[in-house]
């Protein structure tokens, strides 16, 4: 995996979309890929701050709040209005709760924002990218987490109603796992149509991402906001598989930052679990 310029595929700008990019590792991202030349698609939920880096960066601005499915749909129909193609969907935005809450649809947070969201607005999103790839190849980036090997995935209670919240982390690392399995199911099902899908750890990062958890503000007390990478850092394995040059390795890889088949719950590695999730998240998601 390489993160040189890959913002022109035969002369042709390529068109970056980054959920989650109004902070942290997705706007570094999306303003590295900016710079280089690529056009980006900034989302965020803040619609001040998205607008903001998108007007820094020179930068496409879309507003949408993933904790609201409804918002997932605007979006997809917003992108699929304004963008004539698509060449990379990074999956990016997440989050990490103390407690547990329930968004407007029902669903718990957690699961919402880091899963169905994103598996939402890939799946509206489906036919564009395929038509994409008609001309080169497209790629589709889910932002996982090393927390997946601790996650501990239960068809039967994805929403936690029926066990221990435990501060949210296990909520979290089962999110993360989800994402992963999204990622190896995605880039199966989507084998030959020139669309590859993969998920990939960016480090402990340095951002504002869970800075309601006691856990990450007592890391942040003790070491002055120094546990981690910086999100310049974090941004680098998003880049780097945005780039147009080929991965070098199968669709459907998991990346440890730059190393490939980086160490995973082993539910991650049991195909038809990634099989039965993705029907199960149709049928919740009424698909």
């Amino acid at each position: 995996m390489s993160d040189r310029d890959p913002e022109s595929v035969e002369g042709r700008t390529r068109t970056i979309v980054i959920t989650g990019a109004s902070s942290g590792i997705g706007e570094s991202a999306a303003a590295t890929l900016a710079q280089q030349g690529a056009h980006v698609a900034v989302v965020g939920r803040n619609a001040e701050r998205t607008r903001a880096v998108a007007d820094r960066i020179g930068a496409d601005a879309f507003i949408a709040d993933f904790e609201r499915l409804d918002d997932v749909r605007r979006l997809a129909s917003e992108l699929l209005d304004r963008l004539e193609r698509i060449d990379v969907l990074a999956n990016n935005a997440g989050g990490l709760y103390h407690e547990r809450g329930v968004t407007v649809d029902g669903h718990e947070r957690t699961i919402q924002t880091n899963h169905f969201a994103p598996f939402l607005l890939t799946h509206l999103l489906h036919d564009r990218l395929v038509e994409s790839a008609i001309q080169a190849p497209v790629r589709v980036v889910n932002t996982a987490s090393m927390a997946n090997a601790f996650g501990s995935l239960d068809l039967d209670d994805l929403d936690w109603e029926k066990r221990p919240w435990r501060g949210g982390w296990q909520a979290y690392g089962t999110s993360k796992l989800a994402g992963i399995l999204f990622a190896r199911e995605l880039g199966e099902r989507l084998t030959g149509t020139g669309v590859t899908a993969y998920s990939f750890h960016p480090g402990t990062i340095v951002t504002r991402f869970g800075e309601q958890s006691p856990l990450i503000r007592f890391g942040n007390l003790v070491t002055g906001g120094r546990y981690g990478r910086s999100a310049d850092s974090g941004a680098g394995p998003l880049v780097a598989l945005a780039a147009a040059q080929t991965v070098g390795e199968p669709t459907g890889t998991y990346f440890d930052r730059f190393t490939a088949n980086g160490r995973v719950n082993k539910q991650a590695r049991n195909p038809q679990l990634a099989r039965d999730l993705w029907s199960t998240t149709e049928h919740i998601l009424g698909l």
